[in-house]
């Protein structure tokens, strides 16, 4: 089954370019026009490490020939407007550092300072934490740290002064107001202001937890981790990233090792296993693992979780792979779309598809820790 995986990815490349992706399915259904964006950024990531563990230059230069395409030489980003201040247009960033190191690049350098400048003024609420985006005011959701702290924090390592103590403040505050003492899992959304229609009066949080959200923010963790050199602000990441993995942990399906798409409610009406969310636990857990920080108990447990999805979700056909059982989106309003209310009810009732790429790229993004597991 491996083998036909990593077949299904040099065919992703092969049908690829950077005005029109194989992976990102639901752009090409609905005609939009290519952009510099977040799940590119996962997908190129995982080619970069695919490129790293294999040995094999088809990954690397496609993702260096994808990158090429976006960043002009004078550091401008094709598609890119720091003005609406989202951060999940950082993400794509983080793979700018490998590119200068290993192609000399000025323009990529140039790139991640363009960037840069986005993380210099981005709004902030009064605790210190990014905005998740210029239209959700004093929003904190759990997706924007994987979309912006890995690539602040490479920046500071690569080109800055080394103080990483805005990124551990922003995580610190995230710990505090996000995380759920009792089920040991943080909440989607935080409002700053309290103002939001989804959000408690009191404590401004939404009302339930979201698989993916969690697990944006546990690659987050394990990537940070990563990153940071030793230290006490890598010791404090750690702590806060084992405390979320054994809280996260508890909550698999026994048979599959698989996620709830609202994880704490295992079983209840209309709840699924969904694989996008599942993968980036499974990468976590087996991340954590080979890093050292978490016990070789996660790694067999991440690795049972992606067989998990191998064996609920993934087919093939006549040399095309199939993965189901992707959430294909869920957010926390605007105002003017008050559907996404963060209830239960909500979580559940967006579609459940096929091949989305929020589910192909952290599925590709897990593989490549399979990859690494020792063989034999």
């Amino acid at each position: 089954m491996y083998e036909k995986i990593d077949a299904y990815v040099l065919s992703l490349i092969e049908k690829s370019s950077p005005s029109c992706t194989a992976w990102n399915i639901e752009s090409v259904r609905e005609g939009r026009p290519a952009s510099w964006n977040y799940i590119d950024g996962c997908m190129i990531t995982a080619l970069l490490a695919m490129s790293e563990i294999t040995g094999d230059a088809r990954y690397f230069d496609f993702a260096e020939g994808f990158i090429d395409w976006f960043v002009m030489d004078d550091g401008s980003i094709r598609t890119y407007e720091r003005s609406k201040y989202n951060l999940d247009d950082i993400n794509e960033g983080r793979v700018l550092f490998t590119l200068y190191e290993k192609t000399g690049k000025e323009k990529y350098k140039k790139a991640a300072e363009t960037l840069y400048q986005q993380i210099r003024e981005q709004p902030r609420t009064f605790e210190g934490n990014f905005w998740h985006k210029a239209i959700y005011p004093n929003q904190v959701w759990l997706d924007g740290l994987y979309m912006a702290q890995p690539f602040y924090a490479l920046y500071v390592k690569n080109f800055g002064d080394g103080d990483y103590s805005d990124t551990l403040g922003q995580i610190e505050n995230v710990r505090w107001h996000m995380f759920d003492e009792n089920k040991k899992l943080c909440y989607h959304g935080y409002d700053a202001s309290r103002k939001a229609f989804w959000a408690d009066p009191v404590t401004g949080l939404s009302k339930n937890f979201w698989l993916r959200s969690i697990g944006w923010y546990a690659v987050a963790l394990a990537d940070l981790c990563e990153i940071l050199p030793a230290g006490e602000a890598k010791r404090r990441l750690e702590e806060i990233f084992r405390e979320l993995m054994a809280g996260a942990r508890q909550y698999a399906d026994p048979a599959t090792g698989l996620y709830w798409q609202v994880p704490d409610q295992g079983g209840r009406e209309g709840n699924y296993l969904e694989t996008s969310g599942s993968s980036m636990l499974a990468y976590a857990m087996l991340k954590g693992a080979r890093l050292g920080i978490l016990d070789k108990s996660y790694a067999a447990q991440g690795e049972k979780t992606f067989r998990g999805i191998v064996e609920k979700y993934l087919s093939f056909k006549d040399g095309e792979l199939n993965l189901g059982g992707i959430c294909l989106v869920a957010g926390l309003g605007p105002e003017n779309n008050r559907r996404r209310d963060g209830s239960y009810e909500y979580y559940i009732s967006e579609p459940v598809v096929e091949n989305d790429a929020k589910g192909v790229a952290p599925f590709v993004l897990c593989y490549t820790e399979i990859k690494r597991l020792p063989q034999g």
